[in-house]
């Protein structure tokens, strides 16, 4: 009887540490407007999307901005501590959030870059003179290139 007491007990707190395991991953928040489909729909299809927008670009040339991995990214990405992009290496990475807890490898950025690029930054002033010319305003005449000298 005692025997059958502690294996029920077993069999009980097994069932239990599972449940607490199966919990699903708390999915850091986006940062940008809503995605391109609803949360359950992207959980369930991204890979395929991708997947489209992969041979779209590869065997048609198109390149998206709006929805290709890049604009992932932008959206998805997890900061640490001192506020900078963390990588796929980081377990809290966006997609390893739900990749490890699926037990599903992340392979695009074996090529890809896995954090967002930065801002490029914009020049307080514009370099050399660029203001067009006021209308009237003598333009200075286009020199002609340099001609190379024939064979001599």
């Amino acid at each position: 009887m005692r025997i059958l007491a502690a294996l029920l007990l077993a069999l009980t707190l097994g069932l239990s540490a599972a449940v607490a395991l199966a919990q699903p991953p708390a999915v850091p928040k986006a940062k940008g407007e809503p995605c391109l489909d609803s949360a359950a729909s992207m959980r369930r299809n991204h890979m395929s999307m991708l997947m489209h927008r992969r041979d779209v670009t590869m065997h048609q040339g198109v390149r998206a901005t709006t929805n290709g991995l890049k604009a992932c990214l932008d959206c998805h990405a997890v900061s640490d501590s001192a506020g900078q992009p963390v990588g796929v290496e980081n377990d809290k990475h966006f997609c390893r959030v739900c990749h490890d807890y699926a037990a599903v490898k992340v392979d695009c950025f074996e090529c890809h870059t896995s954090k967002p690029e930065a801002k490029k930054a914009v020049a307080a002033e514009p370099q050399g003179d660029v203001t067009p010319p006021e209308a009237g305003e003598p333009q200075p005449e286009p020199q002609a290139a340099p001609q190379p000298e024939g064979p001599k």
